[in-house]
C-alpha cells in the first residue's frame, strides 16, 4: 500500500456558465454570453464549488441589472432563414 501526502482535489460539480457567445462588453467588461469577467473566465477551472456559486449568484445580479435586452444578441440567422424560409 502506498500512502502519499497529496492534498485531495476539491470536488467541482458546478459547470461553467459559458454559452459559447464570447464577446466582452467594453462598457462593463462582462462577457455578453455568460456575464463573467475575463478574470472569472480565466480562473473558473481552479475555483472550488463555493467560489463558483458566488460567481453564479453575481451573474444573476448582473443580468438583472442590465435587463434582458442586453442578453446575447443573435448574430447568426436561423437555418430556416438561410434556406429562404424567412417569415
Amino acid at each position: 500500500m502506498c500512502v502519499t501526502n497529496q492534498t485531495p482535489i476539491p470536488s467541482r460539480t458546478i459547470p461553467s456558465p459559458c454559452v459559447s457567445v464570447c464577446q466582452l462588453d467594453p462598457e462593463t467588461g462582462w462577457c455578453r454570453g455568460c456575464w463573467r469577467t475575463m478574470i472569472e473566465i480565466a480562473s473558473w477551472a481552479r475555483l472550488v464549488d463555493d467560489e463558483r456559486r458566488t460567481i453564479i449568484q453575481e451573474l444573476h445580479e448582473r443580468r438583472a441589472s442590465r435587463g434582458s435586452m442586453d442578453r446575447r444578441r443573435p448574430t447568426r440567422r436561423r437555418a430556416s432563414q438561410r434556406q429562404g424560409g424567412e417569415r
